[in-house]
Order: C-alpha cells, then structure tokens, then sequence
C-alpha cells in the first residue's frame, strides 16, 4: 500500500512540476510498470510505424510498457477507408485502425501515437494545436509531431499508477469508447 501512495504521490508531483515547465526523470522502478501487449499481425505496412509509437509512449511514460507481440492488450489494423479510429475496450485494451487514405494524407507515425493514446485513456483535443498530439487531425496536414506533451503524457502515467492490466481484451463491447473524426477527410475544392 506504501508503493502505490508513494508512485501514485511521485506521478502527483511529475503533473504539477509540468505544469511548471520542469522536467522530472523517471522517479518510478522499472519493475512498476504495467506491460500492454500490442498485436501487429493486421498491422501490414504500419507494423514497423507500431513500434515507433509504441516507443515515443514508452519514453514519455511512466508506470506503462507497451510490448509487441506478446499478446493482444491492443491489436492494430491497416484499413483503407472510414478513416483511423480507436475503440477502448477498457484502459489499455481495445483495437486501433489505421486507414491508408488517411495515412497518405497525415503523418501516419502521428496518427498511430494519437490513437494509441486513446487506448491509454485520452480523450480528443481539437484545438489545432500541433503541439498537442490529441489534436489530431484538426492541427493540419502539415503537422507531423507524433510526440505527447508533457500534460498528455503525466496524464497516462497518472492513469496507469497502481493500475494492473488484464492479459486479455474484454469481450463486452457494451463498455467500449469508440474515437473518431480525428482525422478530417480530403478537402474538396469549393466550386
């Protein structure tokens, strides 16, 4: 009971020195991070941009590793059409689908680290700010930063302090949040 007041008291003090602009280190043990294993198998090309993702989450996070492959916390999709959206199931369970129309138009890095956060609990931000990664689409095509802000990321951490992450993904969809409208389609010329 005393490590998780003190790591949920460590992630306190990381969210407000942010707030500050001060940069902490990883206060937490590595030991005391939760593992979500993602599933690249549907992933095709976008396999490769997974991993990035999974890596820019894993450095900006503490108290969460996301591990490929070794079972399916988070399964991730290359779709063409409907545009890429996320589904929680639950905290760090669900489904990720990336459209290749989408992905030729946005930073597909940027997109995939935007819907993985879904999964990891945040909610959209659309504010058009590039620096804000869960702006998403609304920041432009132009905006490539596939990285959380300090507030997103000790946002995660928050979440994810104490918490325990089941093995498998729940079944009941009744519960699921399903994010979309990220990612604004073509424009279309005005006529």
């Amino acid at each position: 009971m005393t490590s998780r007041l003190n790591r949920l008291a460590v992630a306190f003090l990381a969210t407000a020195l942010a707030t500050l602009g001060v940069t902490v280190a990883n206060p937490a043990p590595a030991s005391a991070a939760m593992t979500i294993c993602y599933n690249t198998s549907q992933a095709g090309s976008y396999a490769s941009v997974a991993n990035q993702a999974a890596t820019i989450w894993n450095n900006a996070t503490v108290n969460l590793t996301l591990s490929a492959n070794c079972g399916s916390n988070l399964r991730i999709y290359r779709i063409t059409g409907g545009g890429s959206y996320a589904v929680r199931t639950s905290l760090g369970n669900g489904r990720v689908y990336i459209d290749t129309q989408q992905a030729a138009q946005y930073s597909v890095l940027r997109i995939m680290t935007h819907e993985i956060g879904h999964i990891l609990g945040l909610p959209d931000n659309y504010n058009g700010n590039c620096s804000l990664l869960m702006s998403g689409g609304s920041a432009g095509t132009s905006c490539t930063n596939a990285y959380p802000s300090s507030a997103e990321a000790n946002r995660v951490s928050n979440l994810f302090a104490g918490t325990r992450i089941a093995t498998e993904r729940s079944t009941d969809r009744a519960g699921s949040e399903i994010f979309r409208d990220s990612w604004p389609g073509a424009l279309t010329p005005v006529s």
